[in-house]
């Protein structure tokens, strides 16, 4: 019964019950859509193995076909996160397996993806907008938005990635588009080593004009990146919170390699006990080398070679390598920062 009906109605609830009506809501009755003080994230700190999500694809590969999963991919799903497949708040992520012989045939879609090789023994190859590239053990690999990309595997033995990707940032906004190529392979348009040759020497050809936000780089090698890290660790101290830590960025503007989501490279050296450290960030970690641990929140995660973790936005985290070790770490700082939105602390040394 309508409460317009009961004589003994109150005028606050006569006044709810016609803005209601009329699809209108008032704030001070949902303190769900007011400021709060500070983030309270629902993503918790959480690891997975990566001896359990390696033998659960080798599994998949046995029982799912490459053309029946199109890409075979494990998500990770955040237990603190009510169900929603992804590892923290504003990002999705995965592993993805290629077998040999196999192709993930192109498509193209609107958002964003980046890949960390976790194990490759040769004969893996990515393809973006034209030209191809080998996959190698901790190679960093772009695919930019709207741009044909397919994978395949020459070799003998599979390759597995870790995918980042910024589903439901495009999500929010409802902009996902996707298109699927006609044939398996987009045609080839360009030498492999292309990319590199032209943008990644610290040179840009002339008169090159961007033709959008993200990287021309799609390939950024793992021994590379690498030997960057060393000569880092060679000339400057460690950071006390973050330890030697480069990002990988568009060499054409020293902006994030791609708009929405920053990926990072960190040598923690032998030793090295970080001080505390949290920013709004939600991170996703995957170990390159060594062992150690990260006290994320109340969380101590003990990781290992190619273990994945999750650092939730505005959580405290330290990390203590058993001897030296590297991390690979995605973010969705690049948004955060221009929009307006990101924020860091760091704790007592």
């Amino acid at each position: 019964m309508s409460l317009t009906a009961d004589r003994g109605a109150s005028a606050q609830d006569l006044f709810y019950e016609r803005v209601a009506g009329d699809h209108l809501a008032p704030l001070w009755r949902h303190p769900e859509m007011n400021m709060m003080k500070e983030p309270r994230p629902r993503a918790l700190p959480h690891l997975w193995r990566f001896e359990t999500i390696r033998s659960t694809m080798m599994e998949a590969g046995r029982v799912v076909s490459a053309t029946e999963a199109e890409r075979r991919v494990l998500l990770l799903v955040n237990p603190g996160l009510g169900g929603v497949k992804a590892p923290v708040g504003t990002l999705a992520g995965g592993v993805q397996m290629v077998m040999p012989g196999e192709v993930a045939p192109a498509h193209r879609h609107t958002p964003t993806a980046i890949r960390f090789v976790l194990e490759s023994k040769g004969g893996a190859f990515t393809a973006v907008d034209g030209e191809r590239a080998r996959m190698e053990e901790g190679d960093f690999i772009v695919t930019p938005s709207g741009l044909w990309h397919d994978h395949s595997n020459d070799g003998d033995q599979p390759i597995l990635w870790l995918d980042g990707v910024d589903v439901p940032m495009a999500r929010f906004f409802d902009a996902v588009f996707a298109d699927n190529y006609p044939q398996a392979h987009h045609p080839l348009r360009r030498d492999e080593g292309d990319a590199l040759a032209r943008y990644g020497n610290g040179l840009l050809p002339v008169d090159w004009t961007p033709k959008g936000l993200h990287s021309p780089l799609f390939r950024y090698p793992y021994e590379r990146s690498r030997a960057a890290l060393a000569q880092l660790a060679k000339s400057d101290a460690a950071d006390p919170h973050n330890g030697h830590k480069l990002a990988y960025v568009n060499p054409a503007t020293g902006d994030h390699a791609v708009p929405t989501m920053a990926a990072f490279l960190t040598l923690l050296p032998r030793g090295f006990r970080g001080a505390p450290y949290r920013s709004t960030e939600s991170s996703v970690y995957v170990v390159s080398e060594g062992r150690g641990k990260s006290v994320v929140g109340d969380t101590v995660v003990e990781w290992g070679p190619r273990d994945i973790f999750a650092v939730p936005n505005w959580t405290w985290v330290r990390h203590e390598p058993e001897s030296e070790a590297v991390l690979f770490n995605y973010s969705d700082r690049a948004a955060q920062q221009k929009l307006g939105f990101f924020r860091e602390e760091r704790g007592a040394i």
